[in-house]
């Protein structure tokens, strides 16, 4: 979603009456923790740094700022603002200076490889949260490529960078890539992230091969998503969200995603598609922004076999409009279990059972409108009780 779709959204925000949310607090008879809270948004979003967000929050929607009820009921909740386009290494830095109130800096090695500047914006004076160590730990959040985010984040942040360590001086080097710190994490939650990557970069060789394409499809310009063009200037092509989320190397960037024995994983999968009676998936168009419905039905009935020789086979062909639903749930590699609230252990994947909604649910919707207070109310209560 783009800035320019959010100023509109702005202005339907004022033509929608507010919908009855009911009331909720937190669960202090039952909280262990109340550690902050930590969002952080998908391709071509924005967060509190961000003067769009004051018209249009990402989070929330036409449904007002979730950021500003959850804190109404005593809940440290805060929205980043990393770079739209940008990979996840590149937003995981900015998203340490935020968190720290530090300059951006990106590493030596990566941007002398990537070809852009090594810093970039200072959040001296700025940072986004009060405090952040082993004993502030943090409940982090990611919304699609923030998922990927989010992972390459407490990766670095617990077993740091050789090829920084190695490029830097001891002394010049941030402590992002110094590792030691996982346990400055209490847990992270991916909302509808394409952990394994999304087929729908295959969607639009398919519609330009395809000579019966329709008018709708023939709009349809997913390549643009997640490109090189925003961030540090000049990065290479292979720097950016892009390219991190075709499924060879969102799989390989997923393998590194060692799990923390004592960091608690959530996900929740989103899915707004039927399926046929062939086995293939068609979009729920009446319940499903309208801006996904032809890279649904393409996604719906895609196979193929990638670069790489992964099989894409049936499997992925629910989705929820951009990401599909199996690649939502946990890197393939990792420990996982579905989600059983008795049950909650850390160091392993808790899977929430699939959510019926599609990519801009878990925002709050856009067109469609979602109510996802109680959701986040629940799933805070939920977290803060372990």
């Amino acid at each position: 979603m783009s800035k320019i779709v959010a100023f509109f959204m702005a202005i339907i925000m004022f033509l929608i009456p507010s919908a009855n949310i009911p009331k909720q607090s937190l669960d202090t008879d039952n909280a262990k923790t109340e550690y902050t809270y930590v969002f952080v948004h998908g391709l071509s979003g924005w967060g509190e740094y961000d003067f769009v967000y004051k018209l249009a929050p990402y989070w929330g929607v036409l449904g007002g700022d979730l950021m500003k009820y959850l804190r109404a009921r005593g809940v440290d909740a805060h929205a980043a603002s990393v770079d739209p386009t940008a990979s996840a290494w590149d937003r995981a830095c900015e998203l340490y200076a935020q968190l720290t109130g530090t300059r951006v800096d990106y590493g030596v090695e990566h941007s002398e490889r990537c070809g852009h500047e090594r810093f970039g914006t200072d959040y001296t004076g700025k940072a986004l949260i009060d405090s952040w160590s082993a004993e502030d730990k943090i409940n982090i959040l990611g919304h699609s490529f923030g998922g990927a985010t989010v992972l390459t984040l407490v990766k670095l942040m617990a077993n740091g960078s050789e090829a920084e360590q190695a490029a830097t001086p001891a002394d010049e080097i941030s402590d992002l890539f110094t590792g030691g710190k996982g346990d400055w994490f209490h847990s992270v939650t991916a909302l509808s992230a394409p952990i394994n990557g999304t087929t729908a970069y295959y969607v639009q060789s398919d519609i330009e091969s395809d000579k019966a394409h329709s008018t709708t499809e023939e709009k349809v310009d997913v390549k643009l998503i997640g490109t090189a063009t925003a961030g540090p200037k000049d990065r290479a092509d292979f720097d950016c969200a892009a390219y991190d989320m075709y499924l060879d190397n969102a799989m390989a960037l997923a393998d590194t995603f060692e799990v923390l024995d004592d960091v608690y994983y959530f996900s929740i999968p989103t899915a707004k598609t039927t399926q046929n009676d062939d086995g293939t998936w068609s979009p729920v168009k009446k319940e499903m922004e309208p801006l996904f419905h032809a890279a649904s039905a393409r996604m719906g009935t895609y196979t193929g076999v990638t670069p790489g020789g992964y099989v894409v086979d049936e499997s992925w062909q629910q989705n929820d409009g951009l990401v599909n639903t199996k690649s939502a749930r946990a890197p393939f590699n990792a420990p996982q279990q579905d989600l059983d609230k008795d049950n909650i252990q850390p160091g392993i994947w808790n899977i929430f059972p699939t959510y019926d909604g599609d990519h801009t649910s878990l925002m709050g919707g856009i067109l469609h409108r979602n109510e996802i207070r109680t959701l986040y109310m629940d799933l805070i209560n939920m977290i803060n009780a372990l």
